[in-house]
Order: C-alpha cells, then structure tokens, then sequence
C-alpha cells in the first residue's frame, strides 16, 4: 500500500510517500481503506515536533509514529473476529489515537474514535469531524453555552472557527464573527449577520461598548488581557493555545475574578467523551445544520504541497486529502 511516512521533525519535505505493507487487523480491529484524510493545524505541529510538551505523544528524539494523520473516511473491508459493531462494506470516519490515516490502508480498533456514516453524507462532510467539529462543540460546551448568550468567535473562518459559528448558532447564540476582509462573504454563509473585519482596526475598536458573554480565540492569537474589556461581568475567554501565561490567567481568574480564561486540551480527552461530541456533531451535520467547509482538495501524492499549504496560516474552512 502507499503511505506517507516522516522519520525527523520538520519541513513539510520530511515527508514521503512510500510502499509498504497493507497491515492486517487483530481481533478487536477494523481494516478500513481510507478515502480521505485532512492536513490540520495539529497535524502540523506533530510533523514539527512543536510544541516540545507534545512530543510526549509524539516521541522525544523522533517520531515514533511513523505515518501520520489523525483523521479517516473510508470503507470497512476486513473485520477481526471479535468486531461485533462493524462489518465489511461499512461506511466509516472518526479519528485514530495512533494516527497513521496518511495512508491506503488503515486499522482502527473497534473502542477507538469511529463510526458509521450516514448515507447522506460523503466521505468529504464527515472526514475533518473528529478534530476540528468537535474541538469546537467541546469549548462551547465547557463554556456552557446557551441561548441567547452573546458570543464573539475570533478566527471565524478557520477551520475550528466556522465549526463554531454554526455550533453556536445551533445553540440559539447571538454570534458576532471576526474574520479578514477576503471571508466576509464566505462568514456571512455559515448563517451570522454580524461580521467583523479585523483588518478594518482593532476589534475592540469596532465591537465598540459591546459585551460578550463568551469570547472565543479559535486561532490562538488573542490574549486574556487584550480581551477581558470585551467580556460581560461573568463572561469567559475561550483560546485554543495553551501557554504559561494563559496558565497564569486560568490560576488568577479562578480565584480573584468573575470572569473566567478556559482552555481544554480537546485531544487528550477519554475516547468515549469524543465519542459523544462526535455523535452531537454528526447529527447537526445529518440535519443540515453544519457544514464542513472545505478549502482545498489535495491527492496523497500531493501531501508536501497539502501541510505547505497549511504552515501559511491563510487556510479558510478544511484541507482534505484524497487517498
């Protein structure tokens, strides 16, 4: 089978496409041909090694995972005898906890992030779900989130971003969007009027008196201190970037302050919470009310070109990569 395998951190160039073997499930696992995968900010920050913190998972000198790719699609084709929920010729996504989705073929045990993909949806809809979607939904919901709150999602049409705004306005949220001046329109069709265009001055500028019962960072580049004027006397400042001087802000606001600085490392949560964020997502997605929205399209053999793409921070929405 053919799959992308790194042996260093680094560049988008560490990696290659290479034949290997097409492995064979054990008892407890699936073997899935994977259709489609994604190319995610996490995704490249693994092939980095960046943070250092993260090459705990990842490995300390190297990758120990060798292929990578958190994210699938694809189509059951063996089963392990023990596999009772799955069978072959099922349709299937979520997102593997040992990676190694950069590839043909792929196992998934059967307890891991995975499920059926209802037969509106394409492989497309469903693949960038398990990271991004429910990212978004798990923020929102340690937020506690509800109707009629005003909330300000900075970072809209990134790819958590516009996972967000739609989650949010499932909710019943008042949601102001910020995004550049190129995504306005892009925004506006994920169903919020109220959109801010960064590059027009400072936000706080422009949402002027307003306060928002949560402000949401969906890109990492906002501070706790830049926005707490924004905040409503209990609002809450949500970032997906964890630093020691967001630690310190979570510490202080915890104690001394109404308003509150949440961060919520949403991969190193249980596979069952996952599952269950997963399954909320899934059902908005069947509904009609949210939709992957998806940049650009990349084959496997173009994976270099895929996380280049990526490591510019302009993508709007999803990379999918086709395999």
């Amino acid at each position: 089978m053919k799959a992308i395998v790194y042996e260093n951190y680094g560049s988008p160039e560490v990696l290659n496409l290479v034949e290997m073997e097409k492995p064979v499930p054990k008892d407890n696992e699936v073997l899935v041909a994977i259709k489609a995968s994604t190319a995610t900010a996490p995704d490249a920050q693994m092939r980095k090694g960046t943070p250092y913190i993260g090459r705990l998972y990842t490995g300390i000198n190297g990758p120990k995972r060798k292929i990578p790719g958190y994210e699938f699609a694809g189509e059951v084709v063996a089963i392990g005898k023990n596999v009772k929920q799955f069978k072959t010729g099922d349709l299937v996504f979520g997102g593997s906890t040992t990676l190694g989705c950069y590839a043909e073929y792929k196992c998934i045990a059967e307890d891991d992030l995975i499920l059926k993909i209802p037969a509106k949806l394409s492989f497309e809809d469903v693949v960038p779900l398990s990271n991004s979607a429910v990212t978004a939904l798990n923020f929102l919901k340690i937020a506690k989130i509800k109707t009629g709150q005003k909330i300000l999602i900075i970072g809209a049409s990134g790819a958590v971003g516009s996972y967000a705004v739609q989650i949010a306005n499932n909710y019943g949220a008042d949601v102001t969007a910020v995004c550049s001046t190129q995504n306005v329109s892009w925004v506006k069709s994920l169903g919020v009027n109220k959109v801010i265009d960064y590059k027009q001055g400072p936000i706080q500028q422009q949402v002027y008196k307003q306060k928002f019962d949560i402000v949401f960072d969906a890109v990492g580049k906002y501070s706790f201190s830049t926005s707490k004027n924004m905040l409503s006397e209990n609002g809450c400042f949500l970032t997906v970037n964890l630093s020691f001087a967001l630690l310190g802000n979570m510490i202080w606001t915890s104690i001394f302050s109404k308003k509150k600085v949440i961060f919520t490392a949403t991969g190193a949560a249980s596979v069952a919470n996952k599952i269950q964020l997963l399954k909320e997502v899934l059902l908005m997605a069947e509904n009609g009310n949210l939709k992957s929205m998806i940049d650009k399209g990349y084959s496997i053999q173009q994976c270099i070109e895929a996380h280049k793409y990526v490591d510019t921070g302009r993508k709007s929405g999803n990379v999918v990569i086709t395999i």
